[in-house]
């Protein structure tokens, strides 16, 4: 029987499908060290991960290893060079977090604009004595313009709730979409800067990759209206938190949103004094059917990819499918 690794705490009914096909051994407790996990992958044909770093050390370590299946859209924690280069598979969960993140983008950008957690920490700490016309005067979301950087399916689920806002869309991508698309959510392209100069609310939901590293810095920040907020619901190291922390503090940007963070869990210190910002821990998929959907696609895709259930050799979201056949190397 073919042996795996499921790397993090997952439902344990997911386990119990596994454990069908695989001898499964199941970390239930703290994110493995990188060591670690390169040790206990040593014997393994497959993988579970959620984040978990896999570089070609622990490749190398591993040449039992067919396939790592990622529990989230985004894989910038696997080296995919690395992974092309030993004939590995990785695949990913896309799609059934759509909906989910794209509520919780509007939910943080809202919070944001109407700064909900300054006031909620206002009440608590039993300040509040009266009404006043002018306590936490806040920024419009309906009639307003919205910026997404960012328009794959993630960044068109977010435009299309803005319909119910009477907000103009103006978005950034690599690459414009389909003119249809742009038409059915009555969204306009933008160069990165225009978009920036012209939102009163920017979201970020692209993809982290090395060149979009910092693609919100110091400079972009300068760009905004001293008005408008920024939400980020992509990855951490999209968005210069040093550089963001001081644009709050000086009040360049009236506030910010955010559930992703550079070298998380850790968050930069300067985050943490500002009061116009809104923190979340990466819970934008957080519901508990999607985690229980994203769950039960990584070991879908991981059942498929060791050759096993009814789609033998044939996972649905490999990320790098040209391995798919290739003896490991």
């Amino acid at each position: 029987m073919q042996k795996i690794l499921v790397a993090r705490p997952i439902f344990p009914e997911v386990i119990d499908r596994l454990k069908q096909y695989f001898d499964v051994e199941w970390n239930n407790g703290d994110a493995l060290p990188a060591d670690e996990l390169t040790r206990r992958l040593a014997d393994k044909d497959g993988a579970l991960t959620a984040g978990d770093p896999v570089g070609a050390a622990t490749l190398a370590a591993a040449p039992r290893l067919r396939v790592v299946a990622n529990m989230a859209v985004g894989y910038n924690n696997f080296d995919m060079a690395a992974f092309n280069a030993a004939n590995v598979l990785g695949t990913n969960t896309p799609d059934v977090l759509n909906e989910t993140t794209a509520d919780f983008g509007w939910a943080l950008m809202m919070a944001t604009a109407r700064r909900i957690t300054e006031s909620e920490h206002f009440l608590r700490a039993g300040k509040w004595e009266k009404w006043q016309h002018d306590a936490f005067l806040g920024a419009d979301v309906y009639g307003s313009t919205l910026g997404i950087v960012g328009m794959g399916r993630i960044g068109q689920a977010i435009a299309r709730r803005a319909k119910g806002f009477n907000m103009r869309v103006v978005y950034h991508n690599r690459s414009r979409v389909a003119h249809g698309i742009e038409a059915e959510l009555n969204a306009e392209y933008r160069s990165k800067e225009a978009l920036l100069r012209e939102a009163d609310h920017v979201v970020l939901v692209l993809p982290y990759t090395s060149e979009n590293h910092h693609t919100i810095g110091a400079a972009e920040l300068a760009l905004m209206k001293p008005t408008a907020t920024l939400t980020n619901v992509a990855r951490g190291g999209i968005v210069d938190d040093a550089a963001l922390a001081e644009a709050l503090r000086s009040r360049r940007i009236a506030a910010a949103g955010l559930d992703v963070f550079e070298g998380e869990p850790n968050v930069h210190p300067g985050l943490l004094t500002v009061p116009n910002v809104v923190l979340t821990p990466h819970i934008a998929s957080a519901s508990e059917a999607t985690r229980r959907a994203m769950a039960n696609l990584a070991a879908d895709n991981l059942i498929a990819a060791l050759g096993e259930g009814p789609r033998a050799g044939h996972p649905a979201n490999p990320i790098n499918p040209d391995v798919l056949g290739k003896a490991r190397s």
